[in-house]
């Protein structure tokens, strides 16, 4: 946006340049000519006041010998024609007096009118300039007086003049080009720093702020409303989770006495009713404390930001996998791991490949059902460490899969299955405070794909 900003502001100045060295260009060439013309008839003038009686007396000596020293002093080529246009004297011979612009000037002259070149001297014409006056007295015109001037070096002058300019003109777009970048910079700073700063709210980091004491009033306006913001949804969020976790921890200790409470009314019951009664009652209570730790643990990994270490991904793998082996056999499951054919080192949260490893494997033995298989496999996979957790059970559609890492969602098949809905919910904040990332996936031809990727360790 910085070089867009900058391009507007140099094509404005290129235009603002454009229109005023232009016609200051055009009106130096047409100074210039102008001057060389007046020079030129009052000479041609003069030359004519002394032919008017050269003419009539057809004594013409003295005035080939005045138009000789003007040529040899000036170096300009002079020529006097009769009334029918014919070469009475001239300056030096081989003045080509049948050029056809040498011709018409010499006519106009004969009809009693000044007559000069109409072109501009520009600084590539080549052409002489011709100037001619007529000769006479009292309305009698009997001859004619033609100056044919060399332009180069009026060409030239004008050409070294509109170099200067040109030079004048690259200078100020010089200066005008650092100075537009200054203010394309200086204009966008803040949104830059905006930009990034709503990159790091994005990513998490609620402290992120942006200096608003730069950049025009507009925008360090905008900076103060964005800090606001920003400090409102940090302390809205902070006390989102201060209250979740402090409900959760108060719910924990009473929710435990009741669980205890419950468990010494069975010791009495003797009715079939009540001890299944009963039996439900500490299920529920388990179930609840279920969601009370998995409450307290969505609290604690959405702190914020987490020191990262690096995590051999296959010896964790393994760990947990030996972990859940009684679990899924006592269920008819069967839990393989796929070790990797080199060590795989993953840069993560601490503790956040196992918790959820923990999670997925859960989930796939939970809900795969008896003679399933359920794999895990660690790998190296787009520049970093993926962890495949896959198996052949029911699976999820591709909105279910949309939907599984909302909290507390459950699937429509699934209400009756012990849980609480936030497995993968902590799972998607511990792999996003990672910077990697979680994906679900389908698994041909039945099951679920959960791939967790987190980057390689250095």
């Amino acid at each position: 946006m910085r070089v867009r900003l900058g391009a507007v502001y140099l094509v404005l100045l290129l235009l603002v340049l454009a229109a005023l060295e232009v016609p200051l260009a055009m009106t130096i060439a047409g100074r210039d000519t102008q001057r060389l013309v007046a020079d030129r008839l009052a000479d041609a003038t003069r030359f004519a006041t002394l032919a008017e009686p050269a003419l009539r007396d057809d004594d013409t000596a003295e005035l080939a010998a005045e138009l000789s020293r003007y040529e040899e002093v000036y170096g300009v080529g002079a020529i006097v024609v009769d009334q029918d246009a014919h070469e009475k004297v001239s300056s030096r011979p081989g003045i080509p007096l049948s050029d056809a612009d040498v011709l018409r000037q010499a006519h106009r002259a004969l009809e009693g009118r000044e007559a000069s070149d109409d072109g501009t001297v520009w600084p590539w014409r080549t052409d002489p300039l011709v100037v001619a006056v007529p000769v006479g007295r009292g309305g009698e015109v009997i001859g004619a007086v033609l100056t044919v001037s060399p332009i180069g070096r009026n060409a030239h002058g004008v050409g070294t003049s509109w170099g200067v300019l040109a030079g004048g003109g690259l200078i100020v777009l010089f200066v005008g080009s650092v100075a537009a970048w200054t203010l394309a910079r200086w204009t966008l700073r803040p949104v830059a720093e905006l930009d990034a700063a709503a990159h790091e709210l994005a990513a998490g980091d609620y402290a992120a702020r942006v200096p608003a004491a730069d950049g025009p009033p507009e925008l360090r306006r905008l900076g103060t409303a964005f800090n606001e913001m920003a400090a409102t949804v940090a302390d809205s969020l902070e006390r989102q989770r201060a209250f979740v976790s402090h409900a959760s921890h108060q719910l924990r200790n009473p929710l435990t006495a009741l669980r205890l409470r419950v468990e010494d009314l069975g010791a009495d019951l003797t009715d079939p009713q009540a001890v299944e009664g009963h039996r439900l009652a500490l299920e529920e209570a388990e179930r609840l404390g279920d969601v009370l730790d998995s409450l307290l643990a969505l609290a604690r990994a959405e702190k914020g930001r987490f020191d990262l270490v690096d995590i051999d991904a296959g010896e964790t793998s393994w760990a947990r996998v030996l972990a859940w082996q009684p679990v899924a056999a006592k269920k008819g499951i069967t839990l393989r791991y796929v070790r990797p054919a080199r060590p795989l080192r993953a840069r993560a949260v601490r503790n956040a490949l196992d918790q959820a490893l923990d999670a997925l494997i859960d989930n796939a033995v939970k809900f795969s059902g008896p003679q399933t298989t359920v794999s895990v496999r660690p790998a190296a996979d787009d520049g970093g460490v993926a962890l495949h957790v896959v198996d052949n059970g029911p699976g999820l559609t591709e909105e279910q899969r949309e939907l599984a890492t909302e909290r507390f969602w459950r699937a429509p098949d699934a209400q009756n299955v012990d849980g609480s809905g936030l497995g993968l919910p902590i799972v998607a904040v511990l792999v996003d405070a990672s910077g990697g990332r979680l994906d679900l996936l389908p698994n041909a031809p039945t099951g679920l794909h959960a791939r967790l990727w987190f980057p390689a360790a250095p």
